[in-house]
């Protein structure tokens, strides 16, 4: 695996990359060699967050945790990771026919005033999949909601998690 460290509001000391990539090595057994993988450290206040981001065979395999400590978050993330993969570990081995998309995320825009406003903007490539696999790549990336492009009707749905924990699809009224 290659793994690339990058600080958002601190200084990654040469101690806290090899500590990552100690603990992140942990998961070769999953993916293959030229794995890439993205980790990123970041301070907000008194929160620690670890963020990676792997993208595998055509899909993305996020985790996101928060503690009060790096080390801690670092070890929470890596559970979060080891138990998302050894859950879809069948799916994830499927040949699919279609790729998950690979966001383009542009610079947060500065916070000017305290009216609400658009703070980033996310690009991506919608490809056509079916609602399973939709349901699982919101899965894997751990996020509320998803957009894609339903195979079946070719429309643009949005899934998402129901507050007593079931799925919702939002389809075109055409």
């Amino acid at each position: 695996m290659r793994i690339s460290i990058s600080g958002k509001n601190l200084e990654v000391s040469e101690y806290m990359r090899d500590v990552a990539i100690k603990k992140l090595s942990k998961l070769e057994r999953f993916f293959p060699q030229d794995t890439e993988v993205q980790v990123t450290l970041s301070v907000e206040k008194n929160r620690h967050i670890v963020e990676v981001t792997i993208p595998h065979e055509g899909r993305i395999i996020r985790g996101e945790e928060v503690s009060g400590d790096m080390y801690a978050s670092m070890d929470n993330v890596l559970d979060k990771l080891e138990k998302q993969i050894v859950k879809h570990r069948t799916s994830l081995k499927k040949d699919l026919r279609v790729d998950a998309f690979a966001p383009e995320i542009e610079d947060d825009v500065e916070d000017y005033d305290n009216a609400p406003h658009i703070v980033r903007v996310k690009r991506f490539d919608i490809k056509p999949m079916s609602e399973e696999e939709a349901m699982l790549q919101m899965e894997l990336l751990g996020h509320s909601f998803y957009v894609f492009q339903n195979a079946e009707t070719n429309q643009l749905n949005v899934l998402y998690i129901r507050k007593d924990g079931n799925y919702g699809l939002i389809e075109p009224n055409n």
